[in-house]
């Protein structure tokens, strides 16, 4: 990446910069490779935050079924994680995952599950645990709120056996000549997983993010107080393919410690380590074991640390400074926070992150944890909070005794509730990753380049004012 002109002596922030376009010989956004150059080697370099609001089990399926990695916060319990790695190691890599309810269950339940887009599933389970039935959301959207699900009278839908399907695009033909928006799948006749003939189309899009067996990756953190190193381990051992070792401040010796322990243990996986926003910190933590840095402080939506501590680099610049340190150290860097667009996943990428993590984001999707809500007026949002927040530190600490815990929440930071609202035409992280990777391959088309390591050298980047970004900015509303 070079600058337009020369380069600022100020630090940047995403908004305060763009992409200038170059000569180009690449035809087709769908002509080029999103493909990670770092250890992980994601199909798709994107990554869902490790924060309790963001990334549980269904949202790490789901990221890693679309080339992408889920990173399950450090907050769980090593019996919770245990729970949720075996959950996202047993999703379906080409199907979609079943969104499961009791027999019990009322159709206010089923609702607080899904949107309701087409495509969208409901799976049955009868006395026995044992998937039953599937139903359209659509059958449900007229029924009574205390009815039960399992008494709704509607046909199920269409359902296909695994063996007939070769690859996705001959899942789709079955879908369309079936004549309807999603079908069972069934092996050797018990239902398995659902697919909808928009994520036979993608399939044909994302490679997934699978391990030596053909199973889905997935990602933990683990923190630098307690016994980093046994966690790790265990983690480790109950299948984790990437460890995120994370610390609001990872440039600190207690990090430098339990990187060294970590990496001392020879587990063979990818230790990504953070986080950091100078060239030395990326230094000193790519010496101490780890491959990838997590670089980002302050850039969240959730988060008040620059704003309580004045502590922080503008996220453009912190990417870029640590990407070249990195590199002659043979490491690479995450880009943790600070996207509200496309475009400035396509900005950290061409500054040298090999990955771009995103929380906020994702945290008002389908996948993510914890059910749909409405406000008065109707509209569905989940709740969300930083992970320094009050909220956050009462869950990260409640084994401790109730005076340890009021005198650590009392040096909280973060916002402990938000209302992220689900986006009417993107409900799902599928959605979301379709207007990012498109934002992203038309940017590198702009550029002329092919991979991502092409992208990073041929970028041109220069700096603008306030109203040259607002300029940017479609009206929202007609002339």
């Amino acid at each position: 990446m070079r600058f337009l002109s020369e380069r600022p002596s100020h630090d940047l922030t995403y908004s305060d910069v763009f992409l200038v376009p170059q000569s180009s010989s690449v035809g087709s956004r769908l002509g080029v490779d999103l493909a990670g150059e770092d250890s992980v080697g994601l199909p798709t370099p994107l990554v869902s935050a490790n924060m309790t609001s963001v990334t549980g089990s269904r949202l790490a399926a789901a990221m890693a079924r679309r080339g992408g990695l889920g990173v399950l916060p450090q907050d769980l319990g090593l019996q919770e994680l245990d729970a949720a790695i075996h959950a996202v190691k047993n999703a379906p890599a080409l199907y979609d995952a079943l969104v499961t309810v009791g027999p019990e269950a009322t159709v206010r339940h089923a609702l607080a599950l899904v949107h309701g887009s087409a495509g969208e599933v409901v799976t049955v389970l009868d006395a026995d645990g044992r998937p039953s039935s599937c139903l359209a959301v659509s059958a449900l959207r007229h029924a009574l709120p205390d009815s039960r699900v399992a008494d709704i009278v509607a046909d199920s839908i269409p359902s296909i056996d695994d063996d007939d399907v070769t690859d996705s695009r001959a899942a789709f033909a079955l879908i369309d000549a079936a004549g309807v928006d999603a079908v069972a799948v069934r092996h050797h006749g018990a239902i398995t997983a659902t697919l909808s003939a928009r994520s036979a189309v993608r399939s044909t899009m994302y490679p997934p993010a699978v391990d030596a067996h053909g199973r889905l990756r997935v990602a933990a953190a683990v923190g630098a107080t307690g016994d980093p190193a046994a966690r790790a381990k265990a983690l480790v051992q109950a299948g984790v393919d990437v460890l995120v070792l994370d610390t609001a401040h990872g440039h600190q010796q207690q990090m430098l410690s339990a990187l060294r322990e970590v990496s001392a243990l020879g587990l063979d996986v990818p230790i990504i380590a953070g986080n950091v926003v100078t060239a030395q910190g990326a230094i000193d933590l790519a010496e101490a074991g780890a491959s990838i840095l997590k670089v980002g402080v302050g850039p969240g939506a959730m988060c008040t640390t620059r704003m309580m501590t004045a502590v922080g680099r503008p996220q453009f610049s912190a990417v870029l400074e640590t990407a070249e340190a990195a590199r002659e150290h043979g490491a690479h860097v995450w880009a943790d926070g600070g996207v509200r667009y496309p475009r400035d996943v396509a900005l950290a990428l061409a500054a040298g992150a090999s990955a771009v993590m995103i929380g906020s984001w994702f945290a008002g999707t389908l996948e993510s944890p914890g059910e749909i809500e409405r406000d008065a007026e109707g509209r569905a949002f989940k709740s969300s909070w930083g992970m320094a927040s009050t909220k956050a530190v009462e869950q990260r600490f409640h084994r401790l005794d109730a005076f340890e815990r009021a005198r650590k929440s009392l040096f909280a930071e973060g916002i402990s509730s938000s209302r992220i609202y689900l986006d009417p035409a993107r409900p799902s992280v599928d959605d979301l990753l379709d207007m990012i990777t498109a934002g992203v391959r038309s940017s590198m088309t702009y550029a002329g380049a092919a991979n991502l390591a092409e992208y990073r050298e041929r970028a041109v980047v220069g700096t603008q004012s306030a109203a040259g970004y607002e300029e940017g900015k479609a009206l929202p509303v007609s002339w």
